[in-house]
């Protein structure tokens, strides 16, 4: 018992890799054609047996009502009746000896043995004699009971002809046979040609995937304009991801491009420096300078490559944390790091707040103060003021200074990365400050604006809060 389920379950096992390893259309057309036989076969059924019960009971009717005339006519001892077309009938004695019989049915009793038992203790037995399949000649249905005559316990058979149901039996058949057969081949036509349909804009999005996977660039899937379907939909999310993909690339592109540009020049004169020192026997003092000046390379270095780190996680798409803070305490935390500085440089930091709580992201809101604020001490003159205030949900914070303000051409590019202005170009900076500031208005959903004051330069963060 064990080997037959075991290949039992190795076949299906098979069966059903070979129908993974099928192409969808046929697999789709596979699962209509077996869904559309069993309904068709279950719709055959439903019709042959409604037919089969019209038929039968109508025999069954003329079979009792002959069965009836026959018993009563051996009971009174009259002549046996005629039956309906194709009816006959037998009379037998207790013993099972023909005592009376029709022209079709003059040979051995049509009852057994133990049929014949049965009907002469009382019961009443009806039977089928022939098969509807295969074909057998003079197919009957019988009906026996028993009677009696003049004390003589008998049997009488009636018999009426199956040929004409069983006739109309098999052609139906065939007729559902052939219907079902067409029907069946006629779904699975249109069920290969609607899974081809609905497969065809999947091939095409194949084919240009294909196509972007060769590096063409700038290709998109091509979705219909007029369609809103699930495959259209499909199509305009892959084309979402593909521009995700590709700003996503074009950012790695450019961050590379930038820090390989921006960190040559400091790397270079950081091996300069280096050299120049090692070219010949330096004095202490010399070699004091050396090492300010190493230093201060290795600080624009760190102070460029936290820059680029910092703009690259913005704009990666990192989701940002949005919590409470104290809009007074986040302004000075960012502002009061700088107040040495400007006092060394005989500058003053003035900070004006309304008290209010703000949802932004600490860190970021942070930094980008603190760039302002030192952009305006490295460009700018005489006093830098911040300025910061939530109302109606919107957060607002300038930063000014005194000073020649921006240049008018430099305005409409102040947020572009390494854009300096033709003054700043020989001062110390990276040209990422603003870009930074910018970034991070743009992680908050918000604004960041640069204008010209009568006094100086201002730059301006706004945002929801």
């Amino acid at each position: 018992m064990t080997r037959p389920v075991t290949a039992l379950t190795a076949l299906v096992g098979g069966l059903r890799v070979r129908i993974r390893q099928m192409p969808i259309v046929l697999r789709l057309v596979l699962a209509v054609a077996l869904a559309m036989s069993i309904v068709l076969s279950s719709a055959a059924a439903f019709v042959y047996w409604r037919v089969q019960y019209a038929l039968d009971q109508q025999l069954d009717e003329d079979l009792t009502v002959y069965q009836h005339s026959l018993a009563r006519a051996v009971d009174s001892d009259e002549r046996l009746p005629a039956g309906p077309t194709g009816s006959t009938y037998q009379i037998l004695d207790s013993h099972g000896d023909v005592l009376h019989a029709g022209k079709a049915v003059q040979g051995g009793p049509l009852l057994t043995p133990a049929e014949l038992d049965a009907v002469t203790h009382g019961r009443t037995i009806r039977r089928d004699q022939g098969a509807l399949l295969p074909i057998s000649p003079d197919p009957l249905r019988l009906e026996a009971t028993r009677v009696t005559r003049q004390g003589r316990t008998m049997v009488a058979v009636a018999a009426v002809a199956r040929g004409h149901r069983d006739e109309a039996l098999r052609e139906l058949l065939g007729q559902l046979g052939i219907a079902s057969a067409l029907t069946l081949l006629a779904a699975s036509y249109v069920g290969y040609r609607t899974a081809r349909a609905a497969l065809g804009p999947v091939e095409r999005y194949r084919r240009g995937a294909a196509t972007l996977a060769d590096g063409v660039p700038g290709l998109r899937l091509p979705v219909p304009a007029d369609r809103d379907d699930e495959l259209t939909r499909l199509g305009h999310t892959l084309n979402r991801m593909l521009d995700h993909l590709e700003a996503s690339t074009e950012r790695e592109h450019r961050f590379i491009a930038d820090a390989s540009h921006e960190l040559r020049t400091p790397l270079t004169l950081l091996r300069a420096e280096l050299d120049f020192a090692l070219h010949r026997p330096r004095t202490a003092d010399e070699l004091t300078d050396t090492l300010r000046a190493v230093d201060t390379d290795v600080r624009r270095l760190i102070e460029l490559s936290n820059a680029l780190l910092d703009l690259e996680q913005l704009g990666s798409g990192e989701p940002i944390h949005h919590i409470p803070v104290d809009l007074t305490d986040l302004v000075h935390a960012a502002t009061d790091r700088h107040r040495k500085a400007a006092a060394r440089e005989g500058r003053t930091l003035t900070v004006a707040t309304a008290p209010a709580v703000v949802r932004v992201d600490s860190r970021w809101m942070e930094t980008a103060i603190a760039n302002l604020v030192d952009n305006a001490l490295r460009h700018g003159h005489g006093e830098v003021h911040i300025e910061a205030q939530a109302a109606d949900g919107r957060l607002r914070i300038s930063v000014e200074d005194h000073g020649p303000g921006f240049a008018g051409d430099f305005l409409p590019n102040a947020f572009d990365r390494f854009t300096r202005a033709e003054a700043s170009r020989t001062s110390p900076g990276s040209g990422l400050g603003l870009a930074l500031v910018a970034a991070v208005a743009a992680s908050h959903n918000g604004t960041a604006h640069a204008a010209n004051t009568p006094h100086g330069a201002s730059v301006t963060l706004d945002l929801p809060c």
